[in-house]
C-alpha cells in the first residue's frame, strides 16, 4: 500500500512538473521552483546548504545585475583610522584585534547609502552601510554592518526580491512606494526594521553621528575550540543627529552630497577625529533556544535588559583617502573575510552573504580583488595557488601550482580548522521558529519621543498613502497596528487605510503568525536537544 501510495505521489508530481504553467515561477533553467521563501537548511537550528541551486543562482544572477556600481551599498565615503581594544578577549576568541588591551589595529572604514545609485542625493531616506575592515596580523576581517540593529528580512532567498522592490521599475525606471509596500505586504518580518526606517534614523545628519551594528551574530572560538555567539555595535561618541524629512528635503536643495562633505571637511579639512565606543554581547549556544525569539533571526535585536552589552573599545577615525577611486571605490568587503577566532553563525540572512558580497567583488572588481592595496592583507603577501584572472600584477616564477606537494613546503594547518557543529534533523525549507514579526517593533516605537513617533507615523503614512491597493495599505497598518495600537492606528489615519479593516487584519497577521509557530515547533521538537548536546 506504501508503495503504491509513492508511486502515486510521484506520478503526480510529475505531471506537475511537466505542465508548468505560465504563473509558475521558474529556474533559468525553466524548472519549476518548489519554494521560493525558504532556503534550504540543515534542520531548524542548521546552515544553509550549499545544494540549494534556487538560492545559489539567484543570489549569483543578482550579484552581476550592475556594471562596475555595486548593486547595493553604490554610493559610499571612505575613512582610515585604527581599533583601540580595551578588554582583553583571549579567554573567548583569538581573533587578533581582541588580544590584550589597549591593542591597536588599523582599519578602514566605507559609510554608505544601501539601495540609492552612485549619484544619488545622500539625504534620501535609507539604511546606511557601516563596514570596518580590520588589517590584522591573521589577515583581513570585514565587520561589513549598517547603522540599523536588524534588516528587512531574514533570510537570504528573498534578498534579490526586497532590492528590486525597493530599486527603481524596469519600466519607468522611477522608485515606487507601491512596489515596495506591495513586497513588504508578503513580509510582517519587516515590520521591525520599516520602522527604523521611516524613523528619522532613516535621514541621519552625518556619517559621523550615527551609531553601527554587525546586525548578525557570529562566533567568539578560543583556543579550547570552545564557542560564544557574539553581537556587536558601534556607538558613536559624538552624539546622534538626524535630518527630519522636512529639512532633509530642504538640504538637497543647498548640499545634495551632505553627508560627504562633512566627513571631508571635518576630519580632511579641519584635521578632527570621529570615534565610536564597541559594545559586545555574547551568548552561550545552549541559550540560543531560551527566549520568545530566535537569536540568528536578522529582523530581531538582543534587548540589552536580557543579554548585556559591555563596552570593549574604541574605533577612531583620522584620515580621508588620498584617491577616492583608489581606495573608496576599489574597496571591496565581504562577511566571508575571517580570520582565526571568528566564524559565521548559522543566521540565514548572513549565510546566503557570504557567498553573495564576495562573489560581487569578484565581478565588480575581479578575482584579483584582494591584490589591490586598499584590500591586501598587511601581515604578509597573499600565499595560496589561485592564479591568472583579470589586473593580475604580481610576478611568480613558482612552477609548483598546486598543493599538496614534496617539491613545495606549502601546507594548510589543522589548528585553523573551523569548529565542528553539531547538527540534527533532515534538509528542509521551512520558515523560522519563533518569528515575533511584531514584538520589538512596538518596543522600538515605544522608545520614541511623542515628537519622533509622530514623525514616524508622518514619514510611513504619507509614503504609504501614495499606494493605489486599498488592500496594501490595510495590510501594513495592521502590522504597525500588531506593534503598537497607537502606531497602527496613526499610519492608518494618514494612509486613509480603514481602521475596522485594519484591526480585523491585524487579528488575522497574529493567528497566522501562531499557526506558523505552532507548525514550527512541531517540526523543530527534539532537535535542539540533540542540536546542543555537549557530548556530540
Amino acid at each position: 500500500m506504501k508503495i503504491k501510495t509513492s508511486l502515486l505521489v510521484a506520478a503526480t508530481l510529475f505531471s506537475v512538473v511537466t505542465m508548468t504553467s505560465a504563473d509558475t515561477l521558474t529556474r533559468q533553467n525553466g524548472a519549476p521552483v518548489g519554494d521560493n521563501q525558504n532556503s534550504q537548511t540543515a534542520g531548524p537550528w542548521g546552515p544553509v546548504l550549499l545544494q540549494d541551486s534556487h538560492l545559489i543562482e539567484k543570489l549569483a544572477a543578482f550579484d552581476r545585475e550592475r556594471v562596475p556600481e555595486r548593486v547595493v551599498h553604490a554610493r559610499g565615503t571612505g575613512v582610515h583610522g585604527y581599533y583601540e581594544n580595551y578588554v582583553d578577549l583571549s579567554d573567548i576568541t583569538v581573533a587578533a584585534p581582541f588580544q590584550g588591551e589597549d591593542k591597536k589595529t588599523d582599519v578602514f572604514v566605507r559609510f554608505s547609502a544601501v539601495i540609492h545609485g552612485h549619484q544619488s542625493p545622500e539625504t534620501l531616506r535609507d539604511p546606511r552601510g557601516f563596514a570596518v575592515k580590520f588589517y590584522t596580523e591573521q589577515g583581513n576581517w570585514d565587520l561589513v554592518g549598517n547603522n540599523f540593529p536588524v534588516f528587512f528580512i531574514r533570510d537570504a532567498i528573498k534578498f534579490p526580491d526586497m532590492v528590486h522592490s525597493l530599486k527603481p521599475s524596469p519600466v519607468t525606471n522611477a522608485q515606487s512606494a507601491a512596489r515596495l509596500f506591495d513586497f513588504f505586504s508578503h513580509v510582517p518580518e519587516s515590520t521591525h526594521m520599516l520602522t527604523h526606517l521611516f524613523s528619522d534614523m532613516g535621514t541621519p545628519k552625518s556619517y559621523l553621528n550615527m551609531d553601527g551594528s554587525s546586525v548578525h551574530a557570529f562566533k567568539f572560538v578560543n583556543d579550547k575550540g570552545q564557542v560564544k555567539y557574539f553581537k556587536l555595535t558601534w556607538k558613536t561618541k559624538q552624539g546622534q543627529q538626524n535630518f527630519t524629512a522636512k529639512e532633509a528635503q530642504e538640504m538637497q536643495g543647498r548640499d545634495f552630497q551632505p553627508l560627504t562633505t562633512d566627513i571631508y571637511t571635518r576630519i580632511g579639512q579641519n584635521g578632527e577625529t570621529a570615534s565610536w565606543d564597541l559594545y559586545l554581547q555574547t551568548m552561550e549556544p545552549q541559550q540560543l533556544d531560551d527566549f520568545d525569539f530566535n537569536p540568528l533571526d536578522t529582523t530581531k535585536i538582543w534587548p540589552e535588559s536580557l543579554i548585556p552589552a559591555k563596552k570593549i573599545g574604541k574605533l577612531t577615525l583620522n584620515r580621508v583617502p588620498d584617491n577616492f577611486f583608489e581606495e573608496t571605490e576599489q574597496a571591496a568587503f565581504a562577511p566571508s573575510n575571517l580570520i582565526p577566532g571568528i566564524e559565521p553563525s548559522e543566521d540565514r540572512m548572513l549565510q546566503g552573504r557570504l557567498f553573495s558580497y564576495a562573489d560581487t567583488q569578484r565581478y565588480r572588481i575581479g578575482v584579483n580583488a584582494y591584490r589591490l592595496p586598499i584590500n591586501a592583507p598587511r601581515n604578509a603577501s597573499i600565499n595560496n595557488h589561485e592564479q591568472h584572472g583579470k589586473l593580475r600584477t604580481t610576478n611568480s616564477s613558482r612552477d609548483v601550482n598546486y598543493q599538496p606537494s614534496r617539491r613545495l613546503d606549502l601546507n594548510d594547518d589543522n589548528q585553523y580548522k573551523y569548529v565542528q557543529t553539531p547538527l540534527a534533523g533532515t534538509t528542509q525549507q521551512a520558515p523560522f521558529y519563533k518569528q515575533r514579526n511584531f514584538a520589538q517593533a512596538g518596543e522600538k516605537f515605544r522608545s520614541f519621543s511623542q515628537v519622533e513617533q509622530q514623525h514616524l507615523i508622518e514619514n510611513l503614512g504619507t509614503t504609504l498613502a501614495g499606494v493605489p491597493e486599498e488592500e496594501i495599505r490595510v495590510i501594513i497598518s495592521a502590522y504597525m497596528y500588531n506593534a503598537d495600537k497607537n502606531y497602527g492606528t496613526g499610519v492608518a489615519k494618514f494612509a486613509s487605510a480603514p481602521i475596522s479593516k485594519v484591526k480585523a487584519t491585524a487579528k488575522q497577521l497574529l493567528d497566522v503568525q501562531a499557526e506558523r509557530e505552532k507548525h514550527a515547533k512541531k517540526v523543530a521538537e527534539g532537535f535542539s536537544r540533540i542540536r546542543y548536546n555537549a557530548d556530540l
